[in-house]
């Protein structure tokens, strides 16, 4: 039975890089993977999923006021469809994450997503609210924070390397606006063994 999967994690956990091993994997059995990602973080280029350590391949993009269930039937009547990967899917709207379910219970296709799990003010994403509750089999994807533990939290950077409190949900960027934290150093604002944070600041979104 095709089956709902959310592996979660942190920012920099190498979510992207295994979900491209796994689709490559597919693809060298001779198996059709189709990949999707959110059209608003373009950061690898539109339509494209790309990890840091270099690995990258084409996907098609998702907005908010896609039918996910209608783009994959579409997809599947064009020839085989072995497997769905989606990446970025913090981003999914909860409609969107049914979308999906029904492509497991009705198409018996697996979908495999790929996200965060909580934004940088530690509450959930609505797509990863929706995927906890919805996905089959649920994985964590685990990276460290600077203290060695396990980092479960992301706090934001403004452009001085100071954590910000404030300010809209989506703001998209990597590790120069990102960092990955434990819970006990991201509730005190602790970025390093010396203890830097700097005062918190008041932002409002400066990109989505």
């Amino acid at each position: 039975m095709a089956k709902l999967y959310f592996s979660y994690s942190s920012m920099n956990a190498g979510k992207s890089t295994i979900l491209l091993q796994a689709a490559y994997n597919y693809r060298e059995r001779g198996m059709a993977a189709l990949l999707l990602t959110a059209a608003l973080d373009d950061r690898a280029g539109r339509g494209r999923i790309a990890s840091r350590i270099g690995l990258a391949a084409e996907a098609d993009l998702f907005e908010a006021t896609t039918d996910l269930a209608a783009h994959i039937r579409t997809r599947r009547s064009e020839g085989p469809l072995d497997c769905v990967f989606v990446d970025e899917a913090q981003f999914l709207t909860e409609a969107q994450v049914w979308q999906l379910a029904s492509v497991a219970d009705d198409m018996g296709i697996p979908v495999i997503c790929y996200g965060l799990r909580t934004d940088f003010q530690g509450r959930l994403f609505p797509g990863s609210a929706a995927l906890l509750a919805l996905a089959d089999t649920l994985r964590e994807v685990k990276t460290i924070c600077w203290c060695g533990r396990k980092a479960t939290m992301v706090a934001r950077l403004d452009g001085s390397g100071r954590i910000v409190e404030q300010g809209e949900q989506v703001v998209i960027g990597g590790e120069d606006r990102y960092v990955s934290l434990c819970r006990r150093h991201w509730s005190r604002r602790q970025l390093s063994h010396e203890g830097g944070h700097g005062a918190a600041t008041n932002e409002g979104a400066d990109g989505a």
